[in-house]
């Protein structure tokens, strides 16, 4: 039943929920504004009819939309912009007056929509629905403080609808921050590995991945290990997959019927997304999938490396190094907050091109 056995027994907590149309959370303060872009349309309605639904955010700058004082957790976060837009806009979180980020990454490879391109994802951690409605179900906890910043990094407005639910209640035990970090290497150097994460110091656990890929060959582009050095590994993890597909939860090169990428979405692994070059202007195949480690965490005492190799294909069935766009997105906890990991804001190198 996951969660819905706890809906029979009542908590000691209060329910909060930020958007534009109660920007502080307050109780009681919902639906007040008197300014907003939906002014014209209530012009004969008035105060309380969906007069500010959204915020402008200019070309170049952030805009704090959360900015929580108490002890809580937040619960869920909605939010949906244009298409165009998911890559050149950054979503960071910081807990606790932390003056460095515990999550910094692109919108929309927070979400699992790296290429800015709409799909549809169904999953329990992730959900994405149409058309391009972003949903986040992980439970981030903060003792003291929870503020959530977006960086437009593009040069025009940011047009942005959003809503963040939150409780405000005591957390008992050792509490452990979620923390999420892009990271993205274009191209692959020829016999090198993609870094998903590189903690030097930390204890927690490892929740899951999204990766989004463009295949810059031909041919079957997914024969990469993963891997998980933990703790006092070197040279060799403790933990290695047996090729990319595999890992994200499928088997033979994705393929249904054979020679046909299949993709799918369930509620720990998914190929939600394959974008095929046949457009005009188009080149090259990307897809996205995600691997949630919500029934399978992998726990770490004093650090954690994950790596991904790009592997292909070359005559003779020999293996063939490949040297593709690789971004994602390492998902995990952690009991003390990250300070070692900043994304450059460099909207060039995070172009969708």
């Amino acid at each position: 039943m996951g969660l819905l056995n706890n809906l029979i027994k009542t908590k000691a907590s209060t329910t909060r929920s930020i958007s534009a149309e109660n920007p502080t959370g307050a109780p009681g303060k919902g639906g007040m504004a008197t300014e907003g872009v939906g002014k014209i349309h209530a012009r004969e309605l008035g105060q309380g009819w969906k007069i500010s639904p959204c915020i402008n955010i200019p070309a170049g700058t952030s805009y704090t939309i959360a900015d929580i004082h108490d002890q809580g957790v937040i619960n869920h976060i909605w939010m949906t912009c244009r298409p165009d837009r998911w890559r050149s806009t950054v979503i960071r979180m910081y807990w606790d007056d932390s003056e460095k980020p515990s999550v910094q990454t692109p919108l929309g490879d927070f979400f699992c929509h790296g290429w800015n391109e709409r799909s549809i994802l169904d999953s329990l951690a992730v959900a994405v629905n149409p058309a391009g409605g972003f949903n986040s179900y992980w439970q981030m906890p903060f003792m003291k403080s929870a503020r959530i910043e977006i960086v437009n990094l593009s040069t025009h407005d940011l047009i942005l609808y959003y809503q963040i639910d939150y409780e405000l209640t005591e957390l008992e035990g050792e509490i452990a921050y979620f923390h999420a970090f892009w990271h993205r290497t274009n191209p692959v150097p020829y016999m090198d590995v993609h870094t998903i994460l590189d903690l030097k110091e930390g204890k927690g656990h490892y929740v899951g991945t999204y990766m989004a890929i463009q295949v810059n060959n031909n041919n079957w582009w997914g024969e990469g290990e993963i891997k998980f050095y933990m703790d006092d590994d070197t040279h060799f993890p403790t933990i290695c997959g047996t090729g990319t597909e595999d890992y994200f939860g499928g088997a033979w090169n994705f393929e249904q019927p054979e020679g046909v990428y299949h993709s799918f979405s369930a509620s720990y692994t998914g190929l939600h997304q394959i974008i095929r070059p046949d457009g005009t202007y188009k080149a090259n195949m990307r897809f996205g999938m995600y691997r949630w480690h919500l029934t399978d965490p992998i726990r770490f005492s004093k650090k954690i490396k994950v790596t991904i190799q790009d592997l292909g294909w070359r005559s003779d069935g020999r293996y063939l190094p490949l040297q593709d766009d690789i971004a994602t997105v390492a998902y995990w906890y952690q009991t003390e907050l990250c300070q070692e990991l900043e994304l450059p804001l460099d909207s060039n190198k995070m172009e969708v091109i």
